[in-house]
């Protein structure tokens, strides 16, 4: 198993190929196949459940049908940092769909702060209470 990042991603469930990458560059990047493209068997990777969901939701499009991650790399000009880059996003992907969100604590309001309410409703109702039509008569 190779560790990158956050998360071991067996060798076994990775499928690499190497494709020109677009955008600026000139001759090199036209002729050398120095973009990665990582595939990456989720399947393979035994998640539960709700990892399993949580990476459906975070992975969105790269996640295919078929439970294969697709990540390409083309933000350095060689191979093996591409090569680095694609991993290290997987495992950190990979991760994050292992993270579980914090449960949350219903809390109520304290006396004062209902007091405080209660007063600053009053104090509205005040205002508005001395609102109303104007007598003609005099």
């Amino acid at each position: 198993m190779a560790d990158h990042g956050h998360w071991p991603i067996p060798e076994s469930a990775i499928s690499e190929r190497f494709l020109t990458a677009g955008g600026p560059g000139g001759q090199h990047v036209n002729k050398v196949a120095t973009a990665c493209q990582l595939r990456v068997d989720v399947h393979a990777l035994m998640l539960g459940d709700t990892a399993l969901a949580r990476l459906r939701t975070l992975a969105g499009t790269r996640l295919t049908q078929s439970g294969e991650l697709i990540i390409t790399a083309s933000r350095f000009r060689s191979q093996e940092a591409n090569r680095i880059d694609a991993r290290t996003r997987a495992a950190a992907l990979i991760a994050r769909a292992h993270e579980r969100r914090a449960k949350r604590i219903a809390t109520r309001p304290g006396k004062a702060a209902k007091a405080r309410r209660v007063d600053s409703k009053k104090a509205r109702g005040a205002v508005k209470s001395t609102r109303g039509r104007v007598s003609t008569e005099g």
